[in-house]
């Protein structure tokens, strides 16, 4: 700054003061002149500055105030803070729809289960994993997770065994170590395990069960040699799998072609919810009263969906979840998706019919 555009009575050297300071500027420098003239209030007339009252927003006299009290940072969890101005509701996620219950209202829960499909990946054609956009998916569940859950909880971790599923999880894991440190909460969690409960459906290749992404690499193989050949007939196997493949290569929806059409060579789809009831009851009896977190696939959880809803409601995107609530009794849950909430009772697995070859029926 020259000499000649420097106000009277200024100091040598570097200043903003500026003779055609902008609005913002010439009201900071107004209040910093008033803070001189004006003596501090007392903390019996309010606090803040009395000055500017009427002009400085609510957050900033608030921030002014805890600033001028000497209080700690850290002296109080987060969600305590109410007397400082703070929010109490930091542990919902405002974003979402759902409608939280007063507390004295809400029922009594024994699992908070959320099955989640995996993010984004970069192909079904081979288990590569997922993509940058994927990762990020992910992460952001986890760090949404942050916000819902209350300092004393316990997160657990499932997955299914493939690349996909799995790096999802520790995405979403790592998500939620961010939103905990960011929202000063106290959460133990429990690390990420697989569990052939929250497999994907399986196909019966030549060379045993598959998962039905990694039998389409054998299914390529074989359909390219027959096409070259065109030595006989095609095996039962290769057909259904190419029906399946067909299906999303014309622009359909496999999934549904799998819901509803029968195919010998495909993991029924009771049997797909039986086995992932039967995950979800051997996690709640192993860690009663957590959250459970499960990264798997679409075709299992839609068809999860389907058994409880009675409809289909549709394939989930990518990191979207079905959640189950299971009551304290064990016996009943609630089951919500998209909107729609259904009560259904907590099947007894060693009950159902297995499907399977039995010596009295004499075989299939």
């Amino acid at each position: 700054m020259s000499e000649h555009t420097r106000p009277p009575g200024a100091p040598a050297g570097p200043t903003s003061a500026r003779v055609d300071a902008p609005l913002y500027l010439a009201r900071f420098l107004e209040r910093n002149e008033n803070r001189k003239r004006s003596p501090a209030p007392s903390a019996a007339d309010g606090g803040g500055d009395t000055a500017d009252m009427d002009q400085t927003p609510l957050y900033l006299r608030r921030f002014r105030d805890r600033e001028r009290s000497g209080a700690s940072r850290f002296s109080e969890p987060l969600w305590q803070r109410a007397s400082l101005g703070i929010q109490q509701a930091l542990t919902e996620d405002n974003r979402n729809k759902e409608i939280s219950p007063a507390p004295s209202t809400r029922p009594n829960l024994l699992n908070d289960v959320y099955l989640i499909r995996h993010g984004e990946t970069q192909g079904y054609s081979t288990d590569s994993g997922l993509t940058p956009q994927g990762a990020w998916q992910a992460h952001t569940y986890g760090n949404t997770l942050a916000k819902r859950i209350k300092s004393g909880e316990t997160v657990v971790f499932g997955h299914a065994d493939t690349n996909r599923a799995t790096e999802t999880v520790q995405q979403i894991r790592r998500g939620l170590l961010d939103g905990l440190e960011q929202y000063e909460k106290d959460v133990h969690i429990v690390d990420p395990t697989p569990m052939e409960e929250f497999r994907n459906f399986q196909f019966a290749a030549p060379d045993g069960l598959k998962d039905v992404t990694a039998a389409f690499r054998q299914y390529q193989a074989q359909l390219e040699e027959l096409e070259r050949t065109s030595k006989g007939d095609r095996p039962l196997w290769l057909v259904e799998m190419d029906r399946f493949w067909r299906t999303q290569q014309g622009g359909a929806d496999p999934i549904r072609h799998w819901l509803t059409i029968p195919m010998l060579h495909f993991e029924p789809p009771s049997m797909t919810v039986r086995r992932f009831w039967a995950g979800i009851i051997r996690l709640s009896k192993e860690h009663p009263h957590a959250r459970l977190a499960i990264a798997t696939h679409s075709g299992c959880i839609r068809a999860f969906a389907v058994a409880a809803m009675g409809y289909d409601p549709g394939e989930p995107y990518n990191t979207e979840h079905v959640r189950v609530k299971i009551m304290a009794e064990g016996r009943s849950a609630l089951v919500a998706y998209r909107n729609r909430v259904q009560d259904v009772q907590v099947p007894d697995v060693d009950s159902l019919p297995d499907w399977s070859v039995h010596d009295d029926w004499g075989g299939f």
